[in-house]
């Protein structure tokens, strides 16, 4: 197993996270013909907490291809729009050192498994 540590950065801007959804559906089908399979994602409680604060009704995970070339898990808030049905996502601020200005954020942080799985959970199969 890896011993490299949890990210401390869970927050990605909008556009970063748009872009790799979009890498992902490019390579989706290259992706699934690999022989390594991805078995789960090892999430940070960072993660989970910065999109639980918000004020939302469920949580939405999307799939995308990070700067590393390995697939990510970004977890984008819900609110139930109560005349339409849809769970509509909802993108906090926060402030974006880069360019210093606010910038709409998703939260990242995840961990393919493997390397970072428990080689004992019944999960494993």
């Amino acid at each position: 197993m890896s011993e490299e540590k949890l990210p401390k950065e869970i927050e990605i801007t909008l556009p970063t996270a748009q872009e790799w959804v979009r890498k992902y559906k490019e390579t989706a089908i290259e992706a699934e013909s690999r022989a390594k399979k991805i078995d789960g994602y090892l999430i940070p409680i960072e993660s989970l907490q910065g999109v639980m604060k918000q004020k939302i009704d469920a949580v939405r995970a999307y799939v995308g291809i990070n700067d590393q070339g390995e697939q990510a898990l970004m977890l984008v808030g819900t609110r139930l729009n109560v005349k339409t049905g849809i769970y509509e996502d909802v993108f906090p601020k926060t402030l974006n050192n880069e360019a210093a200005k606010e910038a709409e954020i998703v939260y990242d942080g995840t961990r393919l498994c493997p390397p970072f799985g428990d080689p004992n959970s019944p999960m494993n199969i």
